[in-house]
């Protein structure tokens, strides 16, 4: 609580005031023999001494003992001025004291209050109160002021404004304290709209300067983001009956809620004090060890790791309850004439609303298990948080997931994390509620744990967020982008435990992908890709590539395969690029290049995609020539088999992709092939909300495409346009337009044996109607797509075509087809200059 320019801030006469009353009996001058404060701070230091008659108390029972131990000393000292009831003056406290938070060497923030006493009798009460704390060389920040004067520094000062709402009454006139108590209250909550952007302004403008307390080496555990500060933030915004304090976090969460993440962030800090002697924010590397033995944590890792997982509750908290302040502000402008939100579908028992991602009326998470994850991978595709309301309730009623996971439940995984940097807020604040480690129980061991190595930034936990994040704009560099991002995930999941983290964490990988329901064959290739994923950078950093048995040794680990050995290549650089600056660069780079190459050299070459064989009973419909529309339900119980056979025409492709997208079934594999002048295609689809259409509704509308009545392209452009204008409400501003892709696209092309004809793997991220565009420009081109095989993994599509070129200028062909494929292809996000990033 700063003092006011005009009030007692310095030793000298209080503010001038008419007089009213006859006040307290005190004597002029501050010179009077009055009882000092050398009792208090020796009381205070008896206390943080202790002594064999008074032992050392902990933490808690310090900050009760220090409070009690002021308000006696207040309350004698005001009862010795004549500071007692109806005298006209009171003594109230703020900041720690007014918390009843009193540390070991926090200021003394008073307020003496008087009813526009004479000037005369507040300077001398002002003197003989703080005059003996000055002597005593306590650390004193005060004012004198009426309660009308105190409430217009209220209003204009929003330091001091938050410093007020923590006001408690200590001594003398308890009306007079509880007017400005009372007063600063009710302007507050009646005037909070008009100062609530000044008031994030200032939050965001503090953690700016002070940084995170979770992921600084020596963290400021007051002002930091995650800290001390915050959890008074919370509290004003519930006073502003904006938020309830408590967004959410039971004891049972991780971190065990707000209440006890403040408590240990109030504990550390308490300790710091003793042990430094002296007022101190920030914690020292040096106090570390001595702070986390007092505190019977454990060592300086022990200790960050505590205040990590507070911090990061804290954080959490503070994000809940600023977003839930924001949407309970009424609104601004023309914008109050509006409708209330409305619910806008976003997946299958998933709606938006207000700016968050929710659950749709009709959802029932007690018997739907992959809605955690449907919720999840809505949000970061979205750009949309969460609600705390629906995290609970999932919290509270979703069941585990059986094992194996169903499909639909792995592949939205694969969703939240191939959406890159969004993905990094979903995953903690499922993290944060206890659902993330429901879905993977083996991150307890490495969540919050703070890092061995000073080159890392982040803790293990965080690093493996990081490392997907960079992995995901990566993931058209290989042919598996989903092993890559989950190998991402898990490459460090075995820290924490001892022994060799690579080989704990295959043990563990294997088991987790067997959970997920993982294939024997993928199982395989992430379990090596954990084991080995330290294998490329040691190797091409530490020994001679020259040396023939330096590569040799290489293929050898990897049994000659080289998808892992692309993996790994691009997993070591995602791996890099998470720990911290300066850990990736040209010089590494281009040493694990060359050990790639030199590796890829000496393994076989690796296999042309070939197109799927075709159902003998799929082969004889066609033989009869006549258009047949299938939609049959798969054993996962959320997936169908689309079946088109029809005629061999030109367009007849792009049609039967588009209806399947107008109709909403997302395409997550398919087959394209011809036999006896039909094209016979097989896609399997998701619906994105509820059940499908009838297979007659899509027979009669790809005959609507393929007449010209029904124009495919318009309707998908529409419908592509309205989606990506509703994901940026009005208070959602880190939505991200839905054309962005987080990895470029890539086109890769290979000669076939037949002349003429060639063989294109394309690997982009997944867009509404993707394959419709895509057959849409080989038709345009003029080339022929003899077959196709169509694979979507989380947000990424590995789609090889066989092309027949024959007739045409085969370099300009392909040309144009790049040009125009790339065209319909979602792109990555232009770079922001380094001034705006």
């Amino acid at each position: 609580m700063h003092s006011d320019p005009n009030g007692s801030g310095t030793r000298g006469p209080g503010p001038a005031a008419s007089a009213a009353g006859p006040g307290p009996s005190v004597s002029s001058g501050h010179n009077t023999t009055h009882s000092g404060a050398a009792d208090l701070a020796a009381a205070r230091d008896a206390l943080l001494a202790g002594t064999s008659r008074n032992r050392r108390l902990d933490t808690p029972a310090l900050r009760h003992a220090l409070v009690d131990l002021h308000e006696f000393w207040l309350t004698t000292k005001g009862a010795e001025l004549g500071i007692k009831h109806d005298c006209g003056f009171a003594i109230v406290a703020v900041g720690g004291l007014g918390r009843r938070e009193m540390l070991p060497y926090s200021d003394l923030d008073l307020i003496l209050l008087h009813d526009d006493m004479d000037s005369a009798v507040v300077s001398q009460v002002a003197d003989k109160l703080w005059y003996p704390l000055w002597d005593a060389h306590i650390k004193l920040d005060h004012s004198v002021r009426t309660v009308p004067q105190a409430l217009q520094v209220f209003s204009s000062d929003l330091t001091a404004a938050l410093g007020m709402l923590e006001a408690r009454h200590i001594a003398g006139d308890v009306e007079l304290s509880n007017l400005l108590i009372g007063g600063v209250r009710r302007q507050w909550r009646t005037g909070i709209r008009s100062r609530f952007d000044e008031l994030l302004e200032m939050t965001e403008t503090r953690w700016r300067r002070s940084g995170q307390i979770a992921h600084r080496a020596e963290p400021d555990l007051k002002s930091g983001r995650g800290g001390l500060r915050d959890v008074q933030l919370l509290n004003a915004l519930s006073v502003a009956q904006l938020t309830d304090g408590m967004p959410g976090l039971g004891p049972d969460v991780p971190g065990g809620g707000l209440a006890a993440a403040h408590r240990r962030l109030l504990d550390v800090r308490t300790e710091l004090h003793r042990v430094a002697a002296r007022g101190r924010d920030q914690l020292r590397a040096q106090d570390a060890d001595e702070i986390g033995a007092a505190l019977r944590i454990g060592d300086r890792f022990d200790l960050a790791r505590v205040l990590t997982e507070s911090a990061r509750t804290v954080s959490y908290s503070v994000d809940v309850g600023l977003r839930t302040a924001a949407n309970s502000l009424p609104r601004k402008g023309l914008s109050r004439l509006r409708r209330g939100p409305v619910r806008r579908p976003l997946d299958e028992g998933v709606v938006e609303h207000g700016g968050e991602v929710a659950l749709a009326r009709d959802a029932h998470p007690r018997r739907d298990p992959g809605l955690i994850t449907r919720v999840a991978a809505a949000a970061a595709q979205s750009g949309l948080p969460i609600s705390a309301a629906t995290l609970t309730r999932l919290a509270d009623n979703a069941p585990e997931l059986r094992e194996p996971w169903p499909r639909e439940a792995l592949n939205d995984l694969l969703v939240l994390l191939g959406s890159g940097r969004r993905a990094v807020d979903v995953i903690e604040s499922l993290d944060r509620t206890g659902l993330w480690g429901r879905l993977l129980p083996e991150w307890g061991a490495v969540r919050d744990l703070p890092p061995r190595d000073a080159i890392h930034t982040w803790t293990v936990d965080r690093h493996l967020v990081e490392t997907a994040v960079y992995a995901s704009e990566l993931t058209t560099r290989v042919a598996r982008p989903d092993l890559l991002v989950l190998g991402a995930l898990l490459h460090d999941i075995g820290k924490g435990r001892g022994g060799d983290h690579s080989v704990v964490g295959a043990e563990l990988a294997q088991q987790i992908g067997r959970r997920m329901g993982l294939w024997p064959s993928d199982l395989g290739m992430l379990t090596a890709m954990v084991r080995h994923h330290l294998l490329l950078p040691h190797t091409a950093t530490r020994r001679d590539l020259d040396d023939p048995e330096t590569v040799a040794s290489v293929v050898e680990a990897l049994d000659g395969d080289p998808v892992l050995l692309e993996l790994l290549h691009a997993l070591a650089e995602a791996d890099s690029q998470a720990t911290g600056p300066g850990v990736w660069g040209d010089w590494k780079a281009s040493l694990m290049r060359e050990l790639v190459r030199r590796c890829r050299m000496m393994m076989a070459g690796e296999e042309l995609p070939v197109p799927d064989p075709i159902d003998p009973e799929l082969a004889a419909l066609a033989a009869e020539g006549a258009t047949h529309v299938a939609l049959d339900p798969r054993e996962d119980g959320r997936s169908y088999e689309a079946t088109f056979i029809a005629p061999d025409e030109r367009g007849v492709l792009s049609d039967e992709a588009g209806v399947l997208a107008l109709h909403g079934l997302r395409v997550l594999s398919a087959s394209i092939g011809s036999h006896a002048g039909s094209t016979v295609n097989t896609f399997v689809v998701v619906p994105r909300f509820g059940g499908p259409p009838e297979a007659s509704l899509l027979r009669q509308e790809l005959g609507r495409a393929r007449s010209g009545d029904l124009d495919l392209l318009s309707e998908l452009d529409a419908k592509d346009r309205a989606a990506r204008e509703g994901r940026t409400p009005e208070r959602a501003e880190h939505a991200v337009p839905g054309m962005y892709a987080q990895a470029p696209p890539r086109l890769i092309w290979f000669d076939a044996s037949e002349p003429g004809q060639v063989v294109l793997e394309l690997r982009a991220e997944d867009r509404l109607g993707l394959l419709c565009r895509l057959a849409d420009v080989f038709e345009r081109v003029g080339a022929d797509v003899l077959w196709a095989r169509v694979t979507t993994l989380g947000t990424t599509v590995v789609d090889a075509f066989g092309v027949d070129l024959t007739g045409l200028d085969t370099r300009a062909s392909r040309e144009r087809l790049e040009r125009e494929l790339l065209a319909v292809l979602p792109t990555a996000e232009p770079k922001k200059p380094a001034t705006e990033s």
